[in-house]
């Protein structure tokens, strides 16, 4: 992909993200991963209500860049380059970031602890799971149009395609089950950030 196109393409997220927090001096990346119906966005969302960081969503983002998406490797390749870019010019300005995305490999990961560690921003990582009943009863809520609205896509399919490729954090990270009360992990998390 071309420098320009990334340009054109950072610069269409940018215009999308609406109102930005206050920046801060020592910014924090919460990089929040897991499957699809784990829950990732609704703990986003809840500790976005804590904390005034601002949510990429990577579902959402994707829509922005492509209408319709088609989920191919290449699509994928030039959003998370695009949000990779975006995420990195805003911890420059001191804007704290949620990015709520799979994040399954490790070698994904890895281009987010590089701009952490290379900006010296506070990186913060979360792996989001929940029972695969729990996903199944979520996913088909969704697909029947009977849960809250959402950006993704994904249904059972998906998030069997995608089971066997979840890379372990090899970093410190907090893991939550959505299934149960999340509050005692947004309550760590928030008191993390504030230390």
């Amino acid at each position: 992909m071309s420098s320009s196109q990334l340009e054109a393409d950072v610069g269409r997220l940018a215009e999308s993200l609406g109102q930005l927090p206050e920046a801060t001096v020592a910014p924090t990346l919460v990089v929040v991963s897991g499957l699809p119906g784990t829950g990732k966005s609704s703990f986003s969302r809840r500790l976005a209500q804590r904390l005034p960081f601002l949510i990429l969503e990577s579902d959402a983002l994707r829509k922005t860049l492509f209408n319709p998406p088609d989920y191919s490797l290449a699509e994928s390749g030039r959003l998370f380059r695009a949000c990779h870019l975006i995420i990195q010019r805003l911890l420059e300005r001191g804007i704290p970031v949620i990015f709520d995305a799979t994040n399954l490999s490790e070698k994904h990961r890895e281009r987010l602890y590089s701009i952490a560690d290379h900006l010296g921003a506070r990186l913060i990582l979360v792996r989001v799971e929940a029972p695969a009943g729990v996903v199944h009863e979520r996913l088909g809520a969704r697909q029947r149009g009977a849960a809250p609205a959402t950006s993704s896509d994904a249904d059972w399919g998906v998030y069997q395609r995608m089971r066997p490729s979840v890379d372990k954090i090899r970093r410190k990270h907090y893991a939550v089950d959505t299934s149960r009360d999340i509050t005692p992990v947004l309550d760590k998390i928030v008191r993390e950030v504030g230390r």
